[in-house]
């Protein structure tokens, strides 16, 4: 519905009641009844998490998991089985000539996990391997012409999936959503291969800054 006639809307609904009621009034009855309608939405996940920071993280979630459903079911029949598969594509290509390890890590992979994942998609022929330049230890990756073709041909399934998602929301709440939230990527993304080898106490302390709580 047009954002005007769902204003001009409420606002009918407001004078029925309150007849002799002033703009600050509606303006005052709109956004507590908008708050009302938050707290008492109630996901199609079940519960509702008790702290604002739970709904956050479930919701999410949720959107995380229904993205990778569907991401799948675009990938079909395109020469991809995941979308982790994109990702690792995606990274060799805009990274140019990378090393595995900095592949495996952009893509927040375990070394384990992305190093079969590379292997696979080596087998397939997608992704080649060379020795660099300085240090013939040290393995780079780049696309094959078949690799490029597919990421070509994927990126435009994986962008029609995320205009899916997120179709019905206003570009303006998608710039917010996105000025937000970049901050916990990128607070986060560097320090995760440090935190998996430390405790969660410790991680949860150092990260919101509670070993601090306690000085005078």
């Amino acid at each position: 519905m047009n954002k005007t006639i769902a204003l001009v809307n409420a606002w009918g609904v407001f004078e029925e009641k309150h007849p002799d009621g002033t703009l600050d009034d509606f303006c005052r009855y709109y956004l507590d009844r908008r708050k009302k309608q938050k707290k008492n939405a109630i996901l199609t996940g079940g519960a509702v998490p008790p702290t604002e920071e739970g709904l956050l993280m479930k919701i999410i979630g949720r959107i995380a998991r229904l993205g990778l459903l569907y991401s799948n079911l675009a990938l079909q029949n395109t020469g991809l089985h995941q979308i982790e598969e994109f990702g690792v594509m995606v990274s060799v290509l805009q990274l140019k000539n990378p090393t595995k390890i900095t592949v495996i890590n952009a893509n927040l992979l375990e070394v384990s996990s992305g190093t079969d994942l590379l292997a696979r998609m080596k087998k397939r022929g997608l992704i080649r391997e060379q020795s660099d330049a300085s240090d013939k230890r040290i393995k780079r990756l780049s696309l094959t012409a078949k690799g490029e073709k597919t990421t070509k041909e994927c990126a435009e399934r994986i962008t029609k999936n995320s205009q899916m998602l997120f179709y019905d929301l206003a570009d303006e709440d998608k710039e917010r959503c996105i000025s937000i939230l970049k901050y916990v990527e990128m607070k986060f993304s560097p320090l995760w291969l440090e935190h998996k080898t430390r405790s969660f106490d410790e991680v949860y302390r150092e990260t919101t800054m509670q070993q601090y709580a306690n000085i005078d």
